[in-house]
Parts: structure tokens; sequence; C-alpha cells
């Protein structure tokens, strides 16, 4: 009931959302995402916001305006007043990078009462990629496909045995929990979901960005895209400019392109000295590698269009244009197996 007219509340709704509910968004070969439920709406962040009941006098742009500040200045408990169910399928391996994000209620399908998803995960020929010489857990470019085609091959040779091990161990009466053991990561598993929306923005962080593993970006992207954007669109908003496209700058960073913008490179060149960021290997005499002076250069190349060598010529041979490293990027996107 509204405190103030006395009269019934009417449930928040998302219609664009609720046109997709219970359908299944596919997913790699065979995974999918689909919402089963949901609870609240960008109505529901402001009202929590205001500690008020009903759609009050706001206007939608005043409303716009208040949820871009609270995600700005990352007021999160606003946000967990929304919440949703998703229902997956995924393959396990993938779902061991889900799993880690522990902000979330879970209900996964048992091989142990039940017998395994007889899927699993397939990799066209050309889909196989390259381990990164700079990222010890990423990967780069894709192998020539004609390897792919006996990689490929011998992958479905794999799946094909295991699932055929695992079936006459289940016919010769072997428990469910012992048969499973040898089943490879590629089977798919199944799960209930349910997290609020805050959390659910910093999985999205997390795993929409460029240095997740590829198969989980592809769920990050369908979750963010297909089901947060038609769910709460002024938040889908503000989370694009304020979280996903956005970059952090350190003290020190910031007081590096304030003398940078001034034209005064001598200054940026002695407080990146003072930073630990100029020592020169005594043989080569080039520039060590620094992982946050790579990362700062990266910024300025990428999102400012800085192209200029102010740290001197030496620099050149020693500055990697791509990090991959885990520990390179900015700290707050570490994304482990």
């Amino acid at each position: 009931m509204d405190v103030q007219t006395n009269q019934p509340l009417a449930r928040v709704t998302a219609p664009d959302l609720d046109a997709i509910l219970g359908k299944k968004l596919g997913c790699l070969d065979d995974g999918f995402v689909r919402v089963v439920d949901y609870l609240g709406g960008d109505s529901s962040i402001v009202q929590a916001a205001r500690i008020s009941y009903g759609a009050g006098t706001r206007t939608v742009h005043e409303d716009r305006g208040l949820i871009r500040y609270l995600l700005r200045h990352r007021h999160t408990t606003p946000f967990e007043m929304c919440e949703i169910k998703l229902h997956v399928r995924v393959p396990m391996d993938a779902w061991r990078q889900w799993i880690r994000h522990r902000t979330a209620n879970v209900n996964e399908y048992s091989t142990r009462y039940s017998v395994a998803i007889d899927t699993a995960q397939r990799t066209s020929p050309d889909s196989w990629r390259v381990q990164s010489q700079l990222n010890r857990q990423g990967s780069e470019q894709t192998l020539d496909p004609a390897l792919g085609e006996h990689l490929s091959a011998r992958e479905a040779e794999l799946q094909r045995l295991a699932r055929e091990v695992y079936q006459e161990r289940l016919d010769a009466g072997v428990a469910r929990e012992q048969a499973r053991k040898d089943l490879p990561l590629s089977t798919y598993t199944e799960a209930y979901w349910k997290i609020d929306l805050w959390n659910l923005l910093h999985f999205l962080d997390l795993r929409m960005d460029a240095h997740a593993q590829e198969e989980i970006r592809e769920y990050a992207n369908l979750i963010g895209k297909e089901i947060v954007a038609r769910w709460v669109p002024i938040t889908w908003e503000a989370f694009l400019d304020y979280r996903l496209k956005s970059i952090s700058l350190s003290e020190a960073e910031v007081t590096l392109i304030g003398f940078l913008l001034a034209g005064d490179l001598d200054r940026a060149r002695q407080h990146a000295a003072s930073l630990g960021w100029l020592q020169a290997d005594p043989v080569s005499r080039r520039l060590r590698r620094h992982r946050e002076r790579d990362e700062f250069l990266e910024k300025l190349r990428t999102r400012f269009g800085f192209q200029k060598d102010w740290l001197g010529e030496s620099q050149k041979s020693e500055d990697r244009r791509q990090n991959e490293d885990p520990a390179n990027g900015e700290h707050r996107r570490r994304i482990d197996d």
C-alpha cells in the first residue's frame, strides 16, 4: 500500500524485459541464458534513494540524473534493491570462472543426482587461440585453420570417448557421483543464478572486459546487452559511461597528465623518475619494464591519442603496445580462473 494515498502499489515492470521473459537466448554452440524472474527496475532505484513510495512528482529527466549520480559516486544500496534470476547453460570451464563471483544465490544441476547433460562445447577449426606470450592466463590470435581442423577432429573424438566411458560406467551400475569424474570441462552444466543489480554490474564490468576469457565474455555481453539494457536502460547507460567505458587514474597519473597538457615535458619526466619509472638496464641502457608505467602509456595512447615519446627514444624499444599480463591493465580488472 502507498502510505500517502492508502492505495495498492503496482508492481514495477520492465515491458522490454517482459517480452523475452522465459525465452532462451543462445550463447556459444549449445549454451543459453534466459530470464526466469526479476524484481524492480530503474524506478525502484530512484524510490530507494529517495526513501519514498510511488512515482511522486519527479520527471524522467530528474530520475535519470539521480541514477547517474548514484552510479558515478558508487552508492550501492539503491541498486541492490533490484534483483534478477537467470537460468543458464554454460560449459563447466567457463562456469568455474562464473562461480567465483560469490555475491549471487546459485543452484546448479547436479551430476550426482542426475545424468550429466549430454552435450559439450565444440571448437570450430578457426577458433583455436594461441597462448599469449605476455599473459600467462590469456590468448592472442588464432591458429592456422588447417591445424584447427585436426584439433577439432581430435576434440570431437575425445568428447565422444569420454561420453561412451561415462555411459558404460552408468550401465555397469557405477554410482553417478563416481562415474562422472572423467567428463571433460567442455561438458555443459545448468544453473539458476540470482543476483542483485549492483553485483551484476560488477560481474559485467569484469567479464565484458577485453582481458576476460572469450567464452565467458560472450555470456557477459549477452546478459548486458540483451537483458540488463532491457531491464534498467537508464542504469545501463550510466554503467557504460562510468564503469565499462571509463578509465581510472591515480594521483600520479593525474599529475603527469597535467604536466603533459601544459607542455612541460621536463617536469613530466622528472615526476616519472621520482616514481621509479625511468630505471634503465645497466647493460642495454634501455628502460626496464615497469607495469604501472606501461599501463599509463597505454591509456595515453588509446584513450587520449597522445603519441609523443615524452620519455625519450630509448623507451620506444621497451614499451609494449599491448599489455596483456594479468597484473597489467587496471588492477581492478584482474581476472583469474
